[in-house]
């Protein structure tokens, strides 16, 4: 039913207001409706957000985001984690009626008695709900000067409309017929879950030793934790370890994904479980629990956070495939149904088959998640949520974060969007994306603009330049350059991105052409790198990589998602935009040709950017420490290996007194 004065189409809106929106607190988004009454009288509307016990706070005014579209919003900013609510109020606003009444009527010497009268007793009511040492008494005498005949009309009415009355009105409004849309759910989660850089490392390659003619030697949790200062001072937030568990020997992967192991072939960490133990174990060669420990306590240390990766799946070989035989799927002729996605086939994995027992894995599934919880994981990437009920991982999800608000689950779904947007919807607070092939201008700003735009009240993405199963035919065919403009815009595009090792050091040889499976990938074989002669030879990227997560923590603008925009350039090779967290401004201007020098004219929204059209500003450009002064319509020319990009920051020209700090 509508009520007395319509508030229509609330937004953001998830699933007609079944889930909630998501927000981190501090996190700053719009909330719109459309507001309207019969005739002529004004109206006005706020947010009221109300916090998890129901207290609810200073309401946030509203103002019409375009004339004569009926559109309100206002920004809101929860400050807390929670279950939040979101209430859009309209109401009659009689003293704004009246002002446009008497702004017309009083000068033409129409009505002027009966109109002035009005407004005395109008603005009496105003002053009743006014505080008494907030204004009360400018209001009140507004209302004197209104009723003394002894001035003129046009005296009388300055009083009621003079800034001091006005300010005064606009913070205690008199409101009328006040109705109110239905709350609306809002889930305030930690600030992780919105900002971070990731960083993807197979601890068994971390002091490894592969040496020819001898059986190689794992790597171990102690040998990988010295890897961690270096991970730290790059500037990463969560360190993410594929599964860290034993490996099936049964049809066991060799090198490349060959079907035929060796005897010295370590397998793939996904082929999950042996006579040694399942999802909560450890393999051998990598420790123990108190060796895991120890890892997770040094990265601790550095501000690092551990991520799990959490593959519901099995080998052959699992403790599960005995136990519960009834959670897989048999053939005709009883075999287990290994796990194929054509034409990849996974003879080494058994999925499992939740419908015939989902009480139960969830039941196994939760004891899982919070034995791991219990040694300090609070983030989990989950491997193929996709393939898995929907309703399966509500469930999990809802149970874990019922206890534990600040436990994080990332989606690895690259599927279709119904399924990526849904596992958002039902909980997942990240989610990967189609960026990593994106590469086209047309493509990234179409993209980012889906994802910024209604998407972001639901899902976050997480950004990851390359995975173990993921070298876009861009990084095997531009060399250094490519690296640079694919970190630049995962850096700065969206607030949470990732890496897997081995992309500082331009790793990009595919096992065939056409394919975007690493030579030698490390998913099935152990792969030590030498990275300090790498860097000590320039070899490394970790450098520009440390750059842009300094910037990214330097930035506000750069750790948020929905203000994002884009400018228009007369080059299709260059791409422009920028973000905007309060009067922080990024803008980013790249060279998406990694192999040639590009030229073009950027000509910017300036009141996207805070500014008029006409103002001239100077900007720092964060990669190189140089500055320009920049206006509508710039020059630039990025040379692929020396300028990829430009990261300027907008800050206020002294001689003009700009609007940006």
């Amino acid at each position: 039913m509508i009520g007395r004065i319509p508030v229509l189409d609330v937004r953001p809106l998830v699933d007609c207001g079944r889930r909630p929106a998501k927000a981190v607190a501090g996190e700053t988004f719009q909330v719109t409706a459309t507001v309207f009454r019969e005739g002529h009288d004004a109206v006005a509307a706020n947010v009221v957000l109300r916090d998890p016990n129901g207290r609810s706070g200073p309401w946030t005014p509203m103002r019409e985001l375009a004339p004569g579209t009926d559109r309100w919003g206002a920004d809101v900013t929860p400050p807390a984690e929670g279950r939040w609510t979101y209430t859009v109020e309209a109401w009659s606003d009689p003293v704004t009626t009246w002002r446009h009444v008497a702004g017309i009527k009083i000068p033409a010497g129409i009505d002027t008695a009966l109109v002035l009268a009005e407004g005395a007793r109008l603005h009496e009511l105003a002053a009743a709900g006014v505080p008494k040492n907030d204004g009360r008494a400018a209001v009140l005498a507004a209302v004197d000067v209104l009723l003394d005949e002894n001035r003129t009309a046009a005296e009388r009415h300055a009083a009621a409309v003079a800034p001091a009355v006005t300010a005064v009105l606009d913070r205690f409004p008199l409101r009328e017929l006040v109705t109110a849309s239905r709350p609306m759910p809002l889930q305030v989660e930690r600030r992780r879950a919105l900002f971070g850089s990731w960083y993807e490392l197979f601890p068994r390659s971390e002091g490894a030793v592969v040496e020819a003619g001898r059986p190689p030697r794992s790597g171990t949790f102690r040998t990988a934790a010295e890897r961690l200062p270096a991970v730290a001072a790059m500037g990463f937030d969560v360190l993410y370890l594929p599964p860290i568990h034993p490996i099936g020997t049964a049809f066991r992967k060799g090198p490349d994904n060959s079907l035929v192991a060796g005897p010295d072939d370590v397998g793939c960490p996904w082929a999950i479980g042996s006579p040694e133990g399942g999802h909560d174990a450890i393999h051998p060669d990598l420790g123990t629990i108190e060796d895991f420990d120890f890892f997770v306590a040094q990265a601790r240390e550095l501000r690092l956070e551990i991520a799990l990766d959490f593959a519901l799946q099995c080998s052959p070989d699992h403790p599960w495939v005995d136990k519960h035989p009834e959670w897989f799927a048999h053939r005709p002729d009883g075999s287990i149904a290994y796990a194929e996605n054509p034409p990849k086939k996974y003879q080494d994995i058994y999925p499992i088959a939740f419908d015939a027992d989902m009480p139960g894995i969830v039941r196994e599934t939760l004891r899982v998640l919070r034995y791991w919880m219990e040694h300090g994981v609070r983030i989990f990437r989950v491997d193929n949520p996709h393939t898995k009920p929907v309703v399966f991982w509500e469930k999990v999800i809802a149970d874990i974060n019922r206890t534990d608000p600040d436990v994080i689950f990332l989606a690895e779904a690259f599927t279709r969007p119904a399924m990526m947007h849904t596992l958002a919807k039902i909980g997942f607070q990240q989610s990967y994306t189609y960026f990593t092939w994106r590469t086209a201008k047309e493509e990234l700003t179409d993209y980012l603009t889906e994802l910024s735009g209604d998407a972001a009240s639901y899902m976050r993405p997480n950004f990851f330049v390359n995975t173990p199963d993921i070298l876009h035919a861009y990084l095997q065919h531009g060399g250094r350059p490519a690296f640079e403009v694919r970190a630049v815009l995962a850096a700065t595009m969206s607030p949470t991105w990732g890496v897997y090792a081995g992309f500082e050091l331009y790793e990009g040889d595919a096992v065939r052409h056409g394919g975007e499976e690493y030579l030698h990938s490390e998913k099935y074989e152990l792969r030590p790198r030498d990275w300090a002669a790498a860097e000590a030879e320039g070899r490394s990227l970790a450098p520009f990589i440390t750059r842009l997560n300094r910037l990214r923590r330097r930035h506000p603008a750069l750790q948020q998602l929905r203000e994002l925009a884009f400018h228009p350039t007369d080059n299709d090779a260059v791409l422009a935009y920028s973000k905007r967290s309060g009067e922080d401004v990024v803008l980013v201007v790249v060279n998406l040709d990694a192999h040639h020098t590009q030229e073009a004219t950027v000509s910017l929204n300036m009141p996207e950017l805070g500014l008029t059209w006409h103002e001239s500003v100077p900007v720092r450009d964060e990669l190189t420490g140089e500055t320009y002064h920049w206006g509508r319509e710039n020059y630039v020319r990025l040379e692929p290996g020396r300028t990829p990009a430009h990261i300027v920051h907008l800050r206020p020209s002294p001689s003009i007194g700009g609007s940006l700090s």
